[in-house]
């Protein structure tokens, strides 16, 4: 059976309280994927860090991982950065089946959800 796993991959910051909501959207996300294994990875300036994360995942199993870009757009750091640490991980991993798909702020949903919020601060 495969072992599949959910990377909820952000910035990073300095402040610890930077974290925080990601730390409360992965708690969600898993508790709506209990079979699957759900964790936060960082660019920088916090840990762990993707490849380091990744090397942990397959290291418990994992052979099927997404990543998923927690930014609000497709700037450098997911159009540049994030791809070639992808193809690195490739390389190191050939086994496991890894993607990336388009940062969180891309998807019409997720734009409506926030728009549903601006215009209720209005209310």
């Amino acid at each position: 059976m495969t072992k599949r796993a959910l990377v909820l991959f952000g910035h990073g910051a300095r402040d610890p309280r930077w974290a925080e909501p990601f730390q409360r959207l992965q708690k969600l996300t898993q508790e709506q994927m209990p079979d699957v294994s759900v964790s936060l990875a960082f660019l920088e300036l916090m840990t762990p860090r993707l490849p380091d994360l990744m090397k942990e995942l397959i290291q418990s199993g994992c052979t099927d991982v997404t990543v998923v870009p927690v930014f609000f757009g497709q700037g450098g750091h997911v159009l540049r950065d994030l791809p070639i640490m992808i193809d690195q991980l490739k390389i190191d991993y050939p086994t496991v089946t890894l993607k990336a798909v388009a940062a969180v702020g891309e998807d019409a949903g997720v734009l409506n959800a926030i728009a549903n919020y601006c215009a209720s601060a209005l209310h």
